[in-house]
């Protein structure tokens, strides 16, 4: 199947003359440099007064926590609660933003003194969201409030059960809600239909952040104290954790996200919980230099260790680590996310590996809009992330379903699965599966993420549906994934000042991303593997000038551009620490042949295209192979075979075989070399992918006659002089 293709859209206008002379005046009233001056313009700050509110975070202030549907009531339930004296309950979620929402509301109702106890569902046993059986257990140890966090909204059966069994509920979340809410005391969740909130894209944590920022706040009215105050009081004990939260769930860091996530931040970095220091250390390995703790660290190397609790095992081994105060407890702990990610990564990329041979298999019966998959032995809780990963390589909705864990199963149609599926923008996961809810026994999620349960039997119509569904709403331009940059750069402008400049504008993240550049026309030099061969290491050189760069998850075999072609880059920049020194370095994210490349390979392409059609040529055109051309293809073939190669991007090939010497090979004249040797067995050649071919010559193919060949006699045919 073919994989993701990839449009760069580069954000400032370059040679616009309102944007030129704006980023001068902007550059010249902060001392800034264009590069930075450039970033803010993308940003959509036009004077230096709001450049200097951005960067100094004054261009926001939090909300009114009351101005959230419901939240009178859930303060004023849990304070009974507390003043009564009553079992308190946290039903939370097993990420990291259920975990983080259920540390912090567990820490400050225990510091206000509250019979308090946490309960986390395992997704291998239990799945997502309150159960039956969890509010039965929750039942026999006394609880009588129960107050869920980062789920509950869609748990009108369950939580009604609950009233049953003489509890009541107050709900936090954020996740999309049904036509119908539960029957509780308060359901706080700013994507309600009737609540205005001003800024509804809180995470989970985000929302426990602003209750008990309204419970602080009532209590401060109380005695006697500012509602300011109580608000700087739960930003110093508790951003931290709304920060990592926000992070890992991928909330846009905009409005009162990135305040939070600007204060959480400083928090971990000035005096980090016992804890969170312990997985920091942890995560940057034995005897390597501390890292300042940024949202990209959240998000690489905090977050994975924290979700793999949940995945692999048990989620309040996170929760625990976030609770803990003891520095040996604490490493321990973070020791044990370690090894849980380790298992993680492992599993991820067996079930990764097994499901592209599924789908690569499954393309020859026809194009799919959206992948469907299911196994037995999939883990649950790893089938979301391979679900982003094949989502991100073929630009394709996908759910991926596993029946492990299911101990009734028996290979038959009522076997219950559980599945996890990852979207594109274009097409709304919740309501593309809302409109196939008659399969469901579950479901529920966002518009890019869900979870659902459902039957073997059902599956292949759940796929049938969904692709007629997607196909009705999905074009072209959809299925392209957009990598965007904000600037075109050149090499003397990328400096430890740019540098500098980029961090103040931290956080970064959805809706604020971290600044990415392009660097056109470069060189790309002395290329090596890294990290077991699955990452590069090169010197990236233009006009004389040389810098270090990374390119994470890319190999040397699937670069489809040769090294002596001249490349344009996709790139983020940043500094590079080793042994005490420090350098600058590109992080690079995608790379192609430089444009004029480019487009005098899509021009060959076409002009192939036509002649297949049946256009003719002419001899002057020089596409027509001569027999030296097949010879000289041939050898160069089997010396690449001899070294174990077998797959080749289409650009390289004639890269190489135009360094060999003498004439020239374009596309039409080395396709038809191919073709032919396929036409007379001399190899087999596929096209799994849009040019890159698969080639593998064959022992023993004898001598043949060239002139033999269909497709030869026909060329000649169709050339004229």
């Amino acid at each position: 199947m073919e994989k993701r293709r990839k449009k760069w859209t580069v954000g400032y206008p370059a040679g616009d003359a309102e944007a030129e002379r704006g980023t001068a005046a902007l550059a010249e009233a902060l001392g800034c440099t264009a590069v930075a001056a450039k970033l803010l313009w993308n940003r959509g700050l036009r004077t230096a007064e709001e450049a200097n509110r951005f960067l100094r975070l004054e261009e926001t202030r939090f909300h009114d926590a009351f101005a959230m549907r419901d939240m009178d009531k859930a303060v004023a339930r849990i304070e009974a609660a507390l003043e009564a004296g009553e079992k308190i309950a946290i039903y939370g979620d097993y990420d990291v933003d259920g975990v983080t929402s259920t540390s912090l509301l567990y820490l400050y109702l225990r510091e206000r003194g509250g019979d308090v106890m946490y309960y986390i569902p395992s997704r291998l046993h239990e799945g997502y969201g309150v159960s039956r059986g969890a509010i039965d257990r929750l039942a026999d140890a006394g609880v009588k409030l129960i107050i869920t966090v980062d789920t509950g909204i869609t748990a009108v059966d369950e939580l009604a059960y609950a009233k049953e069994q003489g509890m009541e509920t107050v709900v936090t979340d954020h996740h999309a809600c049904r036509e119908v809410l539960p029957d509780v005391c308060a359901a706080v969740n700013p994507h309600r239909p009737d609540d205005d909130y001003p800024f509804p894209e809180l995470a989970g944590v985000g929302v426990v952040f602003k209750l008990v920022s309204a419970m602080e706040i009532t209590k401060a009215r109380r005695e006697g104290a500012s509602d300011a105050a109580a608000v700087r009081k739960i930003c110093h004990d508790y951003a931290d954790l709304v920060a990592i939260g926000t992070v890992a769930d991928v909330m846009p860091i905009v409005d009162e996200n990135r305040l939070i996530v600007s204060y959480g931040l400083s928090r971990i970095n000035r005096e980090p919980r016992q804890g969170l220091q312990a997985l920091i250390e942890a995560a940057n390995g034995k005897g390597r230099a501390a890292k300042k703790v940024n949202s990209t660290f959240i998000g690489f190397g905090i977050a994975p260790r924290m979700n793999a609790a949940g995945r692999m095992g048990d989620a309040t081994v996170a929760v625990d680590l976030l609770l803990s105060t003891d520095p040996e407890r604490a490493r321990v702990l973070a020791e044990e996310l370690c090894r849980l990610n380790a298992e993680r990564q492992a599993e991820e990329n067996r079930i990764a590996e097994a499901a592209y041979a599924k789908i690569e298999e499954e393309a020859q019966s026809g194009r799919q809009r959206v992948v469907v998959l299911d196994d037995d032995s999939w883990h649950q809780g790893i089938i979301g992330i391979v679900a982003s990963r094949i989502t991100e390589r073929y630009g394709l909705p996908s759910i991926l379903i596993t029946y492990d864990g299911n101990p009734d199963r028996d290979g038959s149609a009522a076997d219950v699965g559980k599945g996890s599926g990852r979207s594109i923008h274009g097409l709304n996961l919740v309501e593309a599966l809302a409109a196939c809810a008659d399969l469901l026994l579950r479901f529920g999620g966002h518009e890019l993420a869900a979870g659902l349960s459902l039957r073997r039997g059902d599956v292949p119509e759940l796929r049938r549906r969904l692709n007629e569904y997607a196909a009705e709403r999905l074009t072209d331009e959809m299925l392209c994934v957009c990598l965007d940059a904000d600037c075109e750069v050149e090499m003397p402008e990328l400096t430890e000042r740019l540098v500098e400049e980029t961090d103040r504008m931290e956080p970064f993240g959805t809706a604020n991303p971290a600044p990415v550049f392009v660097l056109r026309n470069a060189s790309l030099r002395r290329l090596s593997p890294i990290g077991a061969g699955k990452h590069l290491r090169m010197t990236v050189e233009k006009d004389g000038a040389t810098m270090g760069a990374v390119w994470f998850g890319m190999t040397l075999a699937a670069l489809d551009f040769d090294t002596e072609e001249p490349v344009d880059i996709l790139f983020r920049l940043g500094l590079n620490e080793y042994q005490g020194n420090t350098s600058l370095q590109m992080t690079v994210l995608d790379a192609r042949a430089s444009s004029d490349e480019e487009e005098r390979f899509e021009a060959e392409k076409r002009r192939y295209a036509e002649i297949e059609a049946g256009g003719s040529f002419t001899r002057g055109e020089d596409l027509m192979p001569g027999r030296e051309s097949f010879g000289t293809v041939w050898r160069f073939l089997r010396r690449e075979t001899v070294v174990g190669h077998d797959g080749f991007p289409m650009r390289r090939l004639l890269v190489r075989l135009n360094r060999v010497g003498g004439e020239h090979y374009g596309y039409c004249k080395l396709m038809w070399i191919l073709r032919v040797f396929d036409e007379l067995g001399i190899l087999t050649m596929r096209e799994p992918i849009p040019d890159r071919l698969i080639l593998r010559l064959s022992e023993a193919p004898g001598k043949k006659d060239l002139n033999s060949s269909r497709l030869l006699i026909s060329l000649r045919e169709r050339m004229q002089e």
